[in-house]
């Protein structure tokens, strides 16, 4: 790069000396000429000397010999003559060619024009004026020819051009000194590496960008978009087109906005973009910008809620098998005792308790999803030692035009209200659905702690939560996705102080039920209790994903 670049420094300093010197032999000739015809000039416009022409003879001691000599050795030139309308010399350097004829053609002068020109004569090449010369009248009497020796012009142009190469030296010079530091500075940003390196290094970037399965997005100082590869584009849903373009602009107002333009701070900072749960990390870079990684949690979050719920169905199941035992040693024990007809009592009003939650459900929610979610929570609820109540407005038909979308909300409000009130005394949950016309409207008291009110738009952002993070990662997604799926339908969710105490969310999603008239779906038809062993059985998972 050094040695390229001191090449173009000495061509350019090349070029500006051949582009200087090329006019300025014109330019001495030029002047060489213009200084012989004012000299000329200046000789022509004696009247004594017109009046001697033409009263003399020429001879080597006349009065024309006599003053054009002196003219010429006070004005340095080569000669000055001075000739008739004849061509005929009455002075001249020599003075042994007084009288002869001159060796080029006057014509021009002793026609009544002014000449420049460089030619060659008795005295070899010269710069030559020539005006003629006019008496009194102003008729012509003669002509005056001066020279300037062009061996002096040709000695001023070969005495420029030392200088101008001692000129274009320094400037040669200094190129160099700056292309050295200009390399150096190069050398060091580019961190010692030659230009087939970097270009490799290029190719292996993108190779390495565009094939990992982790989100990049680089920034620059000015928090644009300066790079995106495709798994960012995926993640963000958005394309190529971006890159340029400020981070506000390109995604929009959010908490993954913020994120990644570091007004958060932090490792592993969750937030949600659409339906992905993501997990970015955000590193400073020294030009002032900053590159972002993105990891989709989207399915480790799934699993770990399905780990979760595992873990508190076994616990359930736990407590049932205790219970189980119990009722069963206290069947044994009636049985033992002969006390048949308090067995059957005993045995009906067991089966009696799980039937009338059922069918308690089925009555005012037909829709068999949302039916055995609630049928599933009331028996994680009674564990807990928490009471599960289905309001008596409910009334909820089988016309939900995506059920799994209300099943998620559901899921996630109800487990957020048992976590409230778990341990309290007196503890309830209330769950409260109804439908507008084709308008869901969903509510869930709790007599919880309830939430302040400075707090109860914060509830709503990714990963902000009271509670402590479960074994699998953090929480803070599950009222973001509430809110996320209400507004994706139009709708809202709000939350509010219940009567009474403790919180209440509501969530309206309009569009929700099917038009009047419209079959339901196949397998949409309202079920009854003998369809909820095998509906429960297949719930829970679903409904603890959708936390």
């Amino acid at each position: 790069m050094l040695l390229m670049q001191v090449a173009i420094a000495a061509g350019v300093a090349v070029l500006a000396t051949g582009l200087f010197l090329a006019p300025l032999s014109d330019q001495l000739d030029d002047q060489a000429m213009r200084r012989a015809l004012a000299i000329a000039q200046t000789t022509a416009v004696q009247p004594q000397l017109a009046e001697e022409l033409t009263s003399t003879r020429p001879t080597a001691d006349g009065p024309v010999q006599t003053e054009a000599e002196r003219i010429r050795k006070a004005s340095g030139a080569e000669y000055v003559v001075v000739m008739n309308t004849e061509g005929v010399r009455w002075s001249h350097t020599d003075p042994e060619r007084i009288g002869d004829i001159v060796s080029t053609d006057p014509g021009q002068a002793l026609a009544g024009h002014e000449v420049m020109e460089i030619d060659s004569g008795t005295l070899g090449r010269s710069a030559r004026g020539k005006v003629p010369m006019r008496d009194a009248d102003g008729d012509i009497v003669g002509a005056v020819s001066v020279g300037i020796e062009y061996d002096s012009v040709r000695a001023r142009l070969l005495n420029a051009i030392p200088g101008l190469f001692a000129y274009a030296g320094g400037a040669m010079a200094v190129g160099a000194l700056a292309a050295y530091l200009i390399s150096r500075r190069v050398q060091r940003q580019t961190r010692d590496l030659a230009f087939s390196d970097i270009a490799a290094l290029l190719a292996e970037r993108e190779a390495m960008l565009h094939g990992i399965r982790e989100g990049v997005v680089a920034l620059d100082r000015g928090g644009r978009i300066r790079l995106l590869n495709d798994e960012a584009q995926r993640l963000l849903g958005i394309g190529n087109e971006v890159v340029g373009q400020p981070l506000d602009e390109a995604l929009g107002e959010g908490r993954t906005t913020d994120v990644l333009a570091g007004r958060f701070t932090g490792t592993d900072l969750l937030t949600v973009r659409g339906q992905r749960v993501l997990v970015a990390n955000r590193m400073p870079t020294d030009d002032g910008g900053a590159v972002a990684t993105l990891r989709d949690r989207t399915e480790l979050e799934q699993l770990g809620r399905e780990l979760d719920s595992t873990r508190g169905l076994i616990d359930a199941l736990r407590a049932q098998d205790h219970e189980h035992a119990n009722r069963m040693h206290t069947l044994l024990g009636l049985l033992e005792l002969e006390m048949y007809e308090d067995a059957v009592e005993f045995v009906g009003e067991v089966v009696g308790d799980h039937r009338a939650t059922a069918e308690q459900v089925t009555e005012k929610i037909h829709d068999p999803l949302l039916a055995a979610l609630l049928v599933g929570k009331a028996t994680v609820a009674a564990e807990r030692g928490v009471a599960l109540w289905i309001s008596d407005r409910t009334l909820f038909p089988d016309e939900l035009i995506d059920p799994r979308g209300l099943v998620t909300i559901l899921g996630n409000l109800v487990d957020n209200a048992l976590d409230a009130v778990a341990g309290k005394q007196h503890a309830r949950v209330e769950v409260e659905l109804r439908a507008e016309g084709r308008t869901a409207v969903l509510r869930v008291r709790d007599t919880g702690p309830g939430i302040p009110a400075e707090q109860r738009e914060l509830i709503f952002t990714d990963g902000w939560s009271t509670k402590k993070p479960p074994a699998h990662g953090k929480r803070g997604i599950g009222l973001s996705l509430v809110r996320r799926l209400a507004e994706r339908q139009g709708g809202s969710a709000q939350v509010a102080e219940a009567d009474g105490g403790g919180a209440e969310f509501t969530i309206v999603l309009p569009e929700t039920l099917a038009e009047p008239g419209l079959a339901p779906e196949p397998g949409r038809a309202a079920v009854g209790y003998e369809a909820w062993e095998a509906a429960v059985a297949g719930t829970t998972t679903t409904k603890e994903e959708s936390r």
